[in-house]
């Protein structure tokens, strides 16, 4: 085939680590391809070892760490282990005790250590061999390919006769460059699930027609785009005949179909070639996790109290998006429709917590278009990147500027006394069995459940909420559960993030106001210290039992000196919300506002009106003696 690479993206150097028993040949293996020769007297062991960049074709240099045998610096070797890009795992072809260690002592204890990176064994001292005990080394290693997957190449070579040494070192720079494991699934003998959807992709991106085929103009332009080389018809028409002599149905009388696209691929892994394939992904971004590389999903900037939101045409996109995978019109994505949205990233993202439940859905799992949007709002203000990441793989062809804004800081709103956000995310605190959880459920449209549950760790929900004259904000609950509190608010700038508060108490229950009213002064108090201040609202939960006494007036009188409104009085059990949510996002619009003043804060204010008035009666000071100064200087001319 005429595919050719004619540059890719790689780590800026290779790190080869070398283990194994001792006298095994380590240390003489690495100096016999550094000087390219073989000496006798090669000390215990090496410093590290760096090759030159054209030892091999890809240039990238090599650094190869030598290892002590001892066991007392093992800790040592972990950690050189964890930082290493492949290891290579030594035994003597003169001691078949050596041999017998690496399977029973050194690769279990890589894998104890979780090392991600790929192994080669490599027998060295071949010229030491018995004659009379030749053996295939196919016969020797198939039991450990078996058993040790991580395990990519078994080699043998000489340092005394530099016989496969620099084949050694070869092997283990491809591996960590080219790693085949992300890409191919031995047991199931096909490619894996993650680099399926990665072509998936790359495919995606050149069937401009839509239609699942690759024309022949598609596959020229896919050649040229991936390797900056021209494919002639001749070679289209060569590439499509071996497709269809592997897979009948990878090719069709339109075209090349994504599963010819898929065989082209295993071609390359079929001829040895995976820096071929290679060479494709990290040309659209991929790193050897077969996720798009940071370098590709470049992220604007922010301080820690600037969020960042979808721009409009990102939001366009994304109805467009709804509006495509929508096929029966019904205004509902079928959980099967939004796993074909995200048949080309690396998972779906909306599988696990923080988005699991997050958003409206029905009764059956679908999403609604607010719920849609939501959830997109609630990922791009949490995890920017990954966002984008998910973007990108869905098809936007938006560039990274284009598709996200970052909002101005939110002190600089409070002083504006408005803000330009879209998106406002309010904390929920509350004692246990307050009301926070329902509190949640309710904006996604829940129905209320009598089961109480304990919320153990943090959990969200996003909805849009309209206002008057048809603008809509989505608006972000975090319940954080009142065990986590200590923690969360020892983390620094855990409130640099926050629009809003909202303290729940359950108005039945005497403690549970105390208790909100206690962390409302914490959660103040910490913010009064980081420079963080956001209007708090008190939300009175249960509404439809009977309040604890003085209730009613002693949450007023509270309310009163915090200088804050009253508490919202809620009842998500008979479905009446008061509508909180539009009082919420109403506080959030206004940053200036309904900031409570504790104890703390106006002591905290005290101290500073006395600091500038000290300050200034010191200023003021300054400037009389500096006065009668000039005065003086003055009447001594005019004595003399």
């Amino acid at each position: 085939m005429a595919f050719r690479s004619k540059s890719t993206t790689f780590p800026k150097e290779v790190t080869v680590l070398v283990i194994g028993d001792k006298s095994t040949g380590k240390s003489t293996l690495i100096s016999a391809m550094a000087s390219d020769s073989f000496s006798s007297t090669v000390p215990p062991m090496l410093p590290p070892t760096r090759l030159p960049p054209n030892s091999f074709t890809d240039s990238t240099p090599l650094v190869v760490i030598d290892t002590p045998s001892s066991v007392v610096q093992q800790g040592k070797l972990s950690e050189e282990l964890k930082r290493a890009d492949s290891v290579v795992v030594t035994y003597a072809c003169d001691d078949s005790v050596s041999f017998e260690r690496v399977s029973s002592y050194w690769l279990p204890e890589l894998q104890k250590l979780e090392v991600k990176a790929p192994v080669l064994v490599v027998g060295c001292k071949l010229d030491l061999r018995n004659e009379r005990m030749q053996v295939s080394l196919a016969s020797l290693t198939t039991g450990i390919m078996n058993q040790f997957k991580e395990v990519v190449t078994c080699i043998e070579c000489s340092a005394a006769t530099l016989y496969q040494v620099p084949e050694v070192f070869y092997f283990a720079q491809k591996s960590a460059l080219h790693p085949v494991d992300p890409l191919f699934d031995y047991d199931s003998n096909a490619l894996t699930d993650r680099c399926v959807r990665a072509l998936r992709r790359i495919f995606n991106l050149f069937d401009f027609n839509l239609d699942g085929i690759f024309t022949d103009r598609d596959l020229y332009e896919f050649q040229t785009r991936s390797f900056g080389a021209e494919l002639l018809q001749s070679d289209i028409d060569q590439i499509k005949t071996m497709v269809e002599q592997n897979v009948p149905e990878g090719v069709n009388s339109h075209g090349l179909t994504f599963r010819g696209f898929i065989e082209i691929h295993n071609m390359f892994l079929k001829k040895g070639r995976p820096e071929t394939f290679w060479a494709v992904l990290r040309k659209f971004g991929y790193g050897n996790d077969l996720k798009l590389r940071d370098d590709f999903l470049p992220v604007p900037s922010k301080a820690s109290d600037q969020s960042v939101e979808l721009s409009g045409a990102a939001i366009e996109f994304l109805k467009g998006v709804f509006r495509l995978l929508d096929t029966d019109k019904d205004q509902l994505l079928r959980p099967a429709e939004i796993d074909k949205l995200f048949d080309a990233a690396p998972e779906s993202p909306w599988k696990d917590a923080p988005y699991k439940d997050a958003a409206e859905t029905t009764e059956m799992g679908s999403i609604t278009l607010n719920g849609f949007l939501s959830q997109w709002a609630l990922m791009t203000l949490l995890d920017p990147k990954y966002s984008l990441a998910n973007l990108i793989y869905t098809g936007c062809k938006l560039k990274p500027a284009a598709a996200l804004r970052v909002t101005p800081r939110r002190s600089e709103e409070r002083k504006k006394q408005k803000t330009e956000r879209n998106v406002f995310q309010c904390y929920v605190f509350g004692s246990k069995n307050a009301g926070k959880s329902a509190f949640l459920f309710s904006l996604l449209g829940r129905s209320f459940s009598d089961f109480y549950t304990p919320t153990t760790v943090e959990q969200y929900a996003a909805n849009n909420i309209e206002l008057t004259k048809g603008t809509k904000k989505t608006l972000i609950l975090r319940e954080i559960p009142e065990d986590e509190v200590s923690s969360f608010l020892s983390k620094k700038d855990c409130l640099a993030a926050c629009d809003v508060a909202a303290f729940v108490h359950d108005s039945s229950d005497g403690y549970s106001w105390k208790k909100s009213i206690d962390l409302l002064e914490k959660v103040v108090n910490q913010g009064e210290l980081t420079g963080h201040k956001f209007p708090c609202l008190l939300i009175a939960a249960k509404d439809d039992l009977a309040p604890f006494p003085r209730a009613v007036l002693d949450s007023y009188k509270v309310a009163q000196e915090l200088k804050i409104d009253a508490p919202i009085r809620v009842s998500m059990r008979s479905g009446d919300s008061n509508d909180v949510y539009s009082k919420i996002v109403n506080a959030a619009e206004h940053p200036h506002l309904s900031i409570p003043e504790t104890e703390f804060v106006r002591k905290r204010k005290q101290q500073q009106q006395l600091l500038h008035s000290f300050i200034f009666a010191l200023a003021g000071a300054a400037m009389a003696f500096a006065g009668l100064t000039v005065r003086r200087v003055r009447a001594n001319k005019n004595s003399s």
